[in-house]
């Protein structure tokens, strides 16, 4: 008796696999949206969706990986609708800034450091440098990392006044503004505390160009002249 139940219960699964892989269940409308630097069509096909799968077989971890490929597509959502339609949610990597590659082309970064491809010179961002850059890298995924992470956490009361934003090997990271001014942010830390300093200076003080202003300890700032030509 209990072979008799296994072999039945084998052949309602079996038949229910055979079901749901038939074209009724197959993934024939997909709706993208998220989109602005790639193309729904070009994703689609990278996805493997164009094809028409399963919808059992459909992955959205399988289809965040096919498309890693795309610089500007950080994260993928699925929604399945059965039996044959899919939602496909993208979310794109945002620019925070501009860098120059080891060719001295322009590139947007992301909050990551990741190079997300070229950017017009007249890119309304600001551009990170690093202090040492190493001949042939592109730094600001590891070593200069903090500069991106910083363009991406800059406050609207001063961000559009930031134009460099620079970086050294021991990730003292300084602001030089379109004044000009810069402003020594030292080390990643206690940054809401150092935009308060950033943006009460810029408030309340008069400064020169070329003035230098260490905010890297938020309660003891030091405000300097130009350095020595």
């Amino acid at each position: 008796m209990l072979v008799v139940v296994l072999l039945a219960a084998a052949t309602l699964v079996a038949g229910g696999e055979w079901v749901v892989r038939q074209s009724y269940f197959r993934v024939h409308h997909v709706t993208v949206t998220g989109l602005s630097h790639e193309s729904a069509a070009a994703v689609l096909t990278a996805s493997g969706l164009s094809a028409h799968p399963p919808m059992i077989d459909v992955s959205a971890v399988q289809i965040a990986q096919r498309l890693s490929a795309f610089t500007w597509i950080g994260h993928v959502a699925i929604v399945k609708h059965w039996p044959d339609t899919l939602d496909l949610t993208v979310r794109e990597r945002v620019a925070v800034a501009v860098a120059f590659d080891p060719h001295h082309h322009l590139r947007y970064v992301d909050r990551a450091g990741h190079d997300l491809g070229a950017a017009p010179l007249n890119a309304n961002l600001p551009t990170l440098a690093y202090l040492h850059p190493r001949t042939g890298t592109w730094p600001y995924e590891h070593a200069g990392r903090a500069a991106a992470m910083v363009a991406a956490l800059l406050p609207p009361a001063f961000a559009a006044q930031v134009s460099v934003i620079t970086v050294d090997q021991h990730d003292i990271v300084t602001l030089r503004m379109t004044t000009p001014v810069t402003f020594i942010l030292g080390v990643p830390t206690q940054l809401h505390a150092k935009f308060v300093a950033v943006a009460s200076v810029i408030a309340h003080e008069t400064l020169r160009p070329g003035d230098v202003v260490d905010v890297s300890v938020p309660g003891a700032l030091a405000v300097t002249g130009p350095p020595p030509s």
